[in-house]
């Protein structure tokens, strides 16, 4: 397993990986192209014989950063990548000067948030009715 920082040209499969792990809600190709350009933005991608299999992302600005999404592949899951791109992600923010690291997580989504709380991350506060169907999200931080 090889974990590295994306390439313009992974944006493609990481758009179709995005669509297999969150359906509805899934980023589109132009908004991942566009927050690739953003100088804050950092992405990682895991690859497995060459194949993308899990990506994330986190956005930083001066001493907190952002997770915006930690995707794996269903053929893929459990097997520690999730874990692995979490731990990256945290670290490029503290190398980028982030303290502390935010995330947000569906509150039904029990299998995220235990990758979380094994991470550090402790539950800060919900936002109500955060997501277009209406369920809830728990924010969580983690200091670096």
């Amino acid at each position: 397993m090889n974990i590295r920082a994306w390439k313009y040209e992974d944006i493609l499969r990481i758009s179709e990986l995005e669509k297999e792990c969150f359906a509805e809600e899934a980023w589109s190709y132009k908004t991942l192209a566009s927050v690739f350009g953003t100088p804050a933005f950092f992405g990682i991608l895991a690859e497995d014989g060459g194949e993308i299999v899990g990506y994330g992302g986190v956005t930083v600005a001066a001493e907190t950063a952002d997770i915006g999404n930690i995707a794996v592949s269903e053929n893929f899951r459990g097997a520690g990548i999730g874990t692995r791109l979490l731990k990256e992600l945290c670290e490029t923010a503290k190398n980028n000067g982030a303290e502390k690291v935010f995330l947000e997580v569906r509150v039904s989504n029990a299998t995220a948030m235990s990758l979380y709380l094994k991470g550090g991350f402790k539950g800060v506060y919900a936002r109500t009715r955060y997501y277009p169907d209406g369920e809830d999200c728990l924010v969580m931080s983690k200091k670096l």
